[in-house]
């Protein structure tokens, strides 16, 4: 997509916020002393770890779910997901008194499975790595008539996503620089766009995996280029293409893309635990990664981090953070 309209604005992710307010999560923003110290500039975490279903995705389902006419909520909504946007799309529809059938694929984590069973969704699996999601998921929801729910390609999923960013700047003012984990790009897109509207100089960084950096070559190239389906521990930004509608948005308004490795991912994991006190999944990790690698270059004076979500199961979790690992 090559067109330069923008499909979601700051007006849309103020809707959003409208719309959220009293039933998404205000999540808080950390400091660390230890943190500022390590990288040479003042950070601010946001800290979507404490959102509804752990992440931040609850904020552009329940934003989208609660647009739909009363029929189509009638009819229920589908959704294709590793996990988070599969709990939000389970959780928001429990919340407006719909149903949810969800693709996921079959190595889903456990824990983010359980949870989305837990909000009342039925659960369709496949192969990540032979089967095509997308198609599965349209094909159900056409036979059903269910209303399809994407992860990212939408505005109004995009512009839900926006408003962790809108809090962001909201309560600690302008920043120099913000950080993003990038998936398929919807968290980006709607971060970008509050972040650029309100700050027109703040530089937007998108982070990614080593493994998966579609968003990157893409961005390179000045269109959309796939890689192989990433193999990473940041399962929530295993995604092989940008998506249409936000990379339309992440190509005008995102300045540079870091990378960071497994390793990288697991350290900022383990220091998120050590000293910060809190637990933060892989992908969630992505962006303070990048931080403590020095994966952006020079730091500004002020940096804001999106931490996206904490949605890692016990076991998993410490495998992950076990010395050498």
């Amino acid at each position: 997509m090559t067109t330069t309209t923008p499909t979601v604005t700051l007006d849309d992710v103020r809707d959003a916020a409208a719309r959220l307010d009293g039933v998404a999560h205000r999540t808080p923003v950390l400091r660390s002393r230890t943190l500022d110290g390590r990288v040479g500039a003042e950070v601010f975490l946001k800290c979507e770890n404490f959102q509804r279903v752990g992440a931040f995705k609850f904020r552009g389902a329940y934003n989208a779910v609660s647009r739909l006419t009363p029929e189509q909520l009638a009819r229920g909504v589908a959704a294709y997901s590793s996990g988070n946007h599969a709990q939000a799309v389970a959780l928001a529809a429990r919340e407006l008194g719909t149903a949810a059938v969800i693709v996921m694929p079959e190595d889903a984590p456990p824990s983010k499975r359980a949870a989305t069973e837990g909000y009342g969704a039925e659960i369709v699996t496949y192969d990540r790595y032979t089967g095509d999601r997308v198609a599965i998921a349209e094909a159900l929801a056409a036979e059903r008539g269910l209303t399809l729910i994407p992860p990212y390609e939408h505005p109004h999923i995009m512009a839900g996503q926006g408003t962790a960013a809108l809090e962001l700047l909201e309560e600690v003012g302008e920043v120099d620089m913000l950080l993003v984990p990038v998936g398929g790009g919807g968290l980006m897109a709607g971060s970008a766009t509050a972040a650029k509207a309100l700050y027109p100089g703040i530089r937007v960084t998108g982070v990614e995996p080593e493994a998966g950096d579609d968003t990157r070559r893409s961005l390179a190239e000045g269109r959309r280029v796939g890689v192989p389906v990433p193999r990473t521990i940041a399962d929530g930004q295993a995604v092989h293409i940008p998506g249409e509608l936000t990379f339309s948005v992440n190509r005008r308004l995102v300045d540079d893309i870091a990378l960071v490795s497994d390793d990288e991912i697991r350290y900022a994991m383990r220091f998120a635990f050590e000293r910060l006190r809190i637990v933060v999944e892989p992908s969630g990790a992505s962006g303070l990664a990048a931080l403590l690698a020095g994966r952006t270059g020079p730091l500004p004076r002020r940096v804001g981090v999106i931490v996206s979500g904490g949605n890692v199961d016990t076991a998993r979790f410490a495998e992950l953070c076990a010395p050498g690992a």
